[in-house]
């Protein structure tokens, strides 16, 4: 019986060992997904900051390149009225182009696309 129970100690050794080759796996693991976390934060971070910059850029360039001058198609405005019915234009939209406005001074789009910069990491 001497050697039963030598095995029984024998056995619990072994999972001793085992349950601490698990828990020194699970820290392994976690300081390697740790390792890994870091860099990839660090990557989406910096992709962030490129496509907001870009994107500031983009937002900032006049959109018209005729705006200002003599020869721009979108310097024009055709309105009409009906009856009582308030006056319908078009220089609500071909306004602000032919006056040399971006993409970020359009009365709609334009406040879009600043949150959509706003909202990314600098």
């Amino acid at each position: 019986m001497a050697a039963e129970h030598g095995g029984t100690a024998e056995k619990s050794g072994v999972a001793e060992d085992l349950d601490a080759a698990g828990k020194g796996g699970a820290v392994a693991a976690r300081s390697a997904a740790e390792g890994l976390a870091a860099p990839a934060r660090e990557t989406v971070r910096g992709t962030g900051i490129a496509l907001a910059r870009t994107l500031e850029t983009v937002t900032g360039l006049q959109l018209d390149p005729l705006a200002n001058t003599g020869t721009d198609p979108l310097d024009n405005a055709v309105g009409t009225q009906v009856a009582d019915f308030r006056a319908v234009s078009t220089a609500a939209l071909t306004g602000p182009l032919a006056r040399g406005a971006s993409l970020g001074e359009l009365p709609l789009v334009g406040p879009v696309a600043n949150g959509v910069i706003d909202a990314l990491p600098r």
